[in-house]
């Protein structure tokens, strides 16, 4: 009788302890990993300003976008944060509900849903992530060709294009950097044939860590990135944007169809486009979505604008429309 006993208890602590973890959280906010673009810090911020807790969700944009979609007739999450292509299928696919933040009219037209059913809150630039310590004493790679090179054989990692809103941003750089347009990814895809010869590394998550210890001595990632490593880690790191040349992406957030804290979602959503929200990206060395000015202290951390001018903005709806078309070649030629 006690080992029933036993087990029974057992089974219900099981039961109870996800209820009392999820009943513990305010907001649920799908793919805001600490360790990306410095969610860490706004979640602190969102805590110390409104009082609600915000648990770290570890997801890609593909995976929260997934479990918004899994969950639809029951909902979980509140907020979905994703790579802009990402937030354009979430409407598609009426994942989402419109909600336009406060400051929403300050955000430029390209970067957000028109009826409000996403909008950019900051952008990144894409690159290469290096650890210099980690590269053996071998030169920090100038180009996307260098990786290539068998010199960098295992030291490359890039995000899975499949899955990851970075990946596929990274093959798109690649693909209209070599030559490519959105009618023709042949360059992109024998870039990553090539590239499989020298054995990346190819997570589904963001690596940033792996990058900081060494395990992964180059990655494709962006600036926001890279920057926080190299004025905030032990060791040495760079940003290197590519000499054929790199594009500029948006992350958007959206309010997830029948929010179960619908309310207090929203007050979050504005808090991301204040005055002090915008201000926390710029910490994090994010470009805000709205008109506001790096700090000084900020923009001397950067690259000079020299670089900069080699990464376009693209048209992402565009893009968007191409992805299927190039997962399903990059999962039949390359993986």
């Amino acid at each position: 009788m006690k080992t029933v006993r036993l087990v029974l208890a057992l089974l219900a602590l099981t039961l109870i302890a996800p209820w009392q973890s999820a009943k513990a959280a305010d907001v649920i906010c799908y793919n805001c990993p600490p360790e990306w673009a410095d969610w860490a810090s706004m979640l602190k911020a969102i805590k110390a300003d409104l009082n609600y807790d915000i648990p770290h969700d570890n997801k890609n944009s593909g995976q929260a976008l997934a479990q918004i979609l899994a969950e639809k007739s029951n909902p979980v999450g509140d907020i979905g944060y994703f790579g802009v292509t990402f937030g354009m299928k979430a409407k598609a696919q009426d994942a989402l509900e419109p909600y336009k933040p406060a400051h929403w009219d300050q955000v430029p037209a390209g970067l957000k849903d028109p009826d409000g059913y996403w909008t950019t809150i900051h952008s990144g630039t894409l690159g290469l992530f290096v650890n210099k310590d980690a590269l053996g004493g071998k030169p920090v790679p100038a180009c996307w060709k260098d990786l290539l090179k068998p010199d960098y054989k295992g030291m490359v990692g890039y995000l899975d294009p499949s899955s990851a809103a970075v990946g596929y941003v990274g093959a798109v750089a690649v693909n209209l950097a070599l030559g490519g347009s959105p009618t023709n990814f042949d360059p992109a895809i024998n870039f990553f044939k090539e590239l499989r010869k020298n054995d990346p590394i190819v997570p589904k998550q963001t690596s940033y860590a792996r990058v900081v210890s060494g395990e992964l001595p180059i990655l494709f990632d962006y600036d926001f990135n890279a920057y926080r490593a190299k004025y905030s880690e032990k060791g040495n790191f760079e940003f290197v944007i590519p000499c054929e040349g790199s594009v500029v992406f948006p992350y958007v957030v959206g309010l997830v169809k029948n929010a179960p804290d619908k309310e207090k979602a929203k007050k979050v959503l504005d808090y991301l486009l204040s005055d002090k929200g915008q201000a926390i990206w710029t910490n994090a060395y994010l470009r805000p979505a709205r008109p506001i000015e790096l700090p000084a202290s900020v923009k001397g951390k950067f690259l000079p604008d020299s670089d900069y001018a080699r990464a376009k903005s693209v048209d992402w709806g565009e893009m968007e429309n191409v992805q299927k078309a190039f997962v399903d070649r990059y999962l039949a030629e390359v993986r």
